[in-house]
């Protein structure tokens, strides 16, 4: 029994820290986008060419790219770690559902070690996991959003907090809410879904079931495995961005204005009036390529980390028992 919940204490954990260290490696790595994305929607200009002359125009180049990046790193790291334990356990109950499974998959021919759910069981999961770490991490989103924008002129995080609770009060720290949890929720909903599907798809085709010699019982490689979830990750998160980005443009509008743009409807409307059906897809080319890259890294590192940590507790346990 001591081993069994010291062995769910250790998932946990393997899981937390491996969301929380590819999304915060993400999120160094590909904040130009983020920041250039919230510039492009704040402006209404429709204009990345624009956005990139005026960073580029700052005393520092290089800081100025990468401004936000800490409350990006605080916000991405720590809710792709929230997100993944809560995805995991979600997924991990669902096991216990007939109608939420699957057959199981050959491990020749599966690039993960995670559990394999239908995908009605793998869109509820990811949205209710996603929509559960956004509304925790709302505060930190907004804080990012208005440091990335030229609209303010925020020092620190700590600044930042300090404006918004006394221009806006509590409320201010959840501005735009709705929209992300219209955005993220079926946005990853609807990525575990096509990344499943995706590497289902790509390992067949790479490994189909006639290839697999007689009496082979090893899994797939590291190398494969790897190769086949950042490019599924790639697909999804493209395919996911594009559907998704309507609820982002309008979500940005209203964090950094709430004011002007005051709930969804509105700002739709008054976007869409002012500007056309176009500046609902502001920012498009750049969130698609942030998204889809920062989400197959993120879900490589994460498959990875959760691959390696599983197989030296697995060989701990062996030790222990002989």
């Amino acid at each position: 029994m001591s081993q069994t919940i010291g062995q769910n204490k250790s998932s946990l954990s393997f899981h937390f820290l491996a969301g929380l260290g590819s999304g915060t490696f993400g999120a160094v790595l590909l904040q130009p986008f983020d920041l250039l994305k919230t510039r492009v929607q704040q402006s209404g200009s429709h204009s990345i060419r624009a956005a990139i002359r005026d960073i580029a125009n700052s005393p520092n180049v290089l800081t100025a790219f990468w401004r936000g990046t800490v409350p990006s790193a605080l916000r991405t790291g720590n809710g792709a770690a929230i997100y993944f334990t809560t995805l995991n356990a979600i997924r991990q109950r669902a096991t216990a559902l007939p109608f939420a499974t699957v057959p199981h998959t050959d491990p020749r021919q599966s690039s993960s070690s995670l559990p394999k759910l239908s995908n009605t069981a793998n869109l509820v999961s990811g949205a209710f996991a996603r929509a559960f770490a956004g509304f925790i991490l709302m505060p930190l989103t907004v804080i990012k959003v208005r440091y990335e924008s030229n609209l303010y002129s925020y020092q620190s995080i700590a600044g930042a907090a300090k404006d918004i609770y006394r221009t806006d009060r509590l409320p201010g720290f959840f501005a735009g809410f709705g929209a992300t949890a219209l955005r993220d929720a079926p946005y990853a909903g609807l990525y575990i879904l096509f990344y499943e599907q995706f590497k289902k798809r790509l390992s067949s085709w790479h490994f189909p079931s006639s290839s697999i010699p007689h009496g082979m019982s090893m899994g797939m490689g590291g190398s494969l495995a790897a190769t086949i979830n950042f490019s599924s990750g790639v697909l999804a998160g493209a395919t996911c961005s594009f559907i998704s980005n309507p609820f982002d443009a309008v979500k940005t509008r209203m964090q950094l204005q709430p004011r002007q743009y005051r709930n969804m409807l509105q700002t739709c409307r008054k976007m869409v009036g002012e500007e056309g059906v176009r500046s609902l897809y502001d920012g498009l080319a750049l969130r698609m390529t942030r998204k889809a890259i920062s989400s197959a890294l993120a879900w490589m590192l994460y498959e990875e980390l959760i691959r390696r940590a599983e197989t030296t507790l697995h060989r701990r346990s062996a030790s222990d028992a002989v």
